[in-house]
């Protein structure tokens, strides 16, 4: 299948530049949402989950993601390296040594907003027996690198060009099962980068939210964990 016949039109372009500012009004209105304990949530006994944030965010910033994750059962860890300030040479080894410290003996669900959701294709790719699944949100994964409307300002936060990152950014699947949720509401991402192509994740879910509300949505949380759930039973088949 040809990019004109797995696509729309709109699903190739970047979102205008202006919906960066609604995208960070609706961030701002919801920053309250973050506030809690930064230590795992959810049963002890629940099976492990990592949450790596978005470019530019923090553990705080994926809150409620992890609060509707531990309601659902998971005993989920936040990634504990402060900001995401872009790809650096150790990211992938300082995740890998994360799961030590999570879970020593079981494989972990792997759930990476945004820039996040990159991180996690590459942890998995790279350690496929440590991660039991991989859900991606709203994360540039596929095709060009430049289709978002931030990537100037990753370049500059980063300190290195968006198509030259110090890790590899492969959009071939990862060895494990692997989720794509994304959105052609998003502001940031184009859906093209978000959905990828067929045989790069096991599954694609389209939502209709915008992508901040990946992280920081109450209501979309939610809705990403039934996904997440129902994704994972019909793998396990």
């Amino acid at each position: 299948m040809s990019i004109s016949e797995a696509f729309g039109p709109n699903d190739l372009r970047i979102p205008p530049g202006w919906r960066r500012l609604s995208e960070a009004g609706w961030l701002l209105s919801r920053a309250a949402n973050g506030f809690g304990h930064l230590e795992a949530r959810g049963p002890v006994d629940g099976l492990p989950a990592l949450v790596i944030p978005g470019f530019i965010a923090n553990d705080r910033t994926v809150m409620e993601l992890r609060r509707a994750l531990a309601d659902a059962g998971w005993r989920v860890h936040p990634w504990n390296i402060g900001w995401n300030t872009g790809a650096r040479p150790d990211t992938i080894e300082r995740l890998a040594k994360r799961l030590d410290e999570i879970s020593p003996g079981k494989p972990v669900l792997v759930v990476g907003w945004s820039l996040g959701g990159v991180f996690a294709r590459e942890l998995a790719r790279a350690h496929p027996d440590r991660v039991s699944a991989v859900v991606t949100l709203g994360s540039p994964f596929s095709g060009d690198p430049k289709l978002n409307n931030v990537w100037r300002l990753y370049e500059w936060v980063a300190g290195h060009p968006v198509d030259a990152p110090p890790i590899k950014r492969i959009p071939d699947k990862p060895p494990v099962p692997t989720l794509a949720i994304w959105s052609r509401a998003d502001g940031i991402v184009s859906p093209r980068a978000a959905k990828g192509l067929a045989e790069e994740s096991d599954k694609t879910v389209e939502f209709t939210c915008n992508h901040m509300a990946f992280g920081v949505s109450r209501s979309t949380a939610k809705k990403v964990v039934q996904e997440i759930d129902t994704f994972l039973k019909t793998a396990a088949q």
